[in-house]
């Protein structure tokens, strides 16, 4: 099996959430963005959220979006040996140092998690975080198609409260 990496994090000092995949698939690896399968429904889901179709734009244009609503793009996973794209055959994980994600962004308010892998290992590596919020969201992937795309969209709307300055 061959090692995958992920890609670096975007995100910037005004970031107040972190969505956090498991690991980019074959497709997002070899066209060097995340979330490129056409079939993924992660740009309708957060398109839903910041009100904006995301999907109908070019990938800078994408990121552009999310730094604007302040949404960070990272991975729990940094490298891991895999066959193919799915979570279930990641082997050898080394994890990204998303501990730290709090000092390194001050206005950081909450972390979602894409799916179940990034769900758990992202609730293990966070364990006692204070400051922070996490969500575990149903995943963005087609392969997850038994829960219908408006069950999801229901479920990652929660992320529309951490785009607003935090009301003291």
């Amino acid at each position: 099996m061959i090692v995958k990496s992920g890609f670096p994090a975007i995100a910037d000092q005004q970031t107040r959430l972190f969505i956090l995949g498991s690991l980019p698939g074959e497709r997002s690896l070899q066209e060097l963005r995340y979330y490129a399968h056409p079939s993924n429904q992660f740009w309708k889901l957060v398109g839903a959220v910041v009100g904006e179709d995301l999907q109908s734009l070019d990938y800078a244009a994408r990121l552009s979006a999310l730094r604007r609503h302040k949404i960070g793009l990272w991975d729990v996973v940094s490298a891991a040996r895999r066959e193919g794209s799915g979570d279930q055959a990641i082997r050898y994980a080394r994890h990204n140092d998303i501990g730290g994600l709090k000092l390194a962004y001050p206005k950081l308010r909450a972390i979602a998690f894409n799916g179940g892998l990034a769900a758990r290992e992202g609730a293990r590596l966070l364990s006692g975080i204070e400051g922070v919020t996490l969500h575990p969201l149903p995943s963005s992937s087609a392969a997850h198609a038994r829960v219908p795309l408006a069950d999801k969209a229901r479920a990652w709307a929660v992320l529309r409260d951490y785009l607003q300055p935090k009301e003291l």
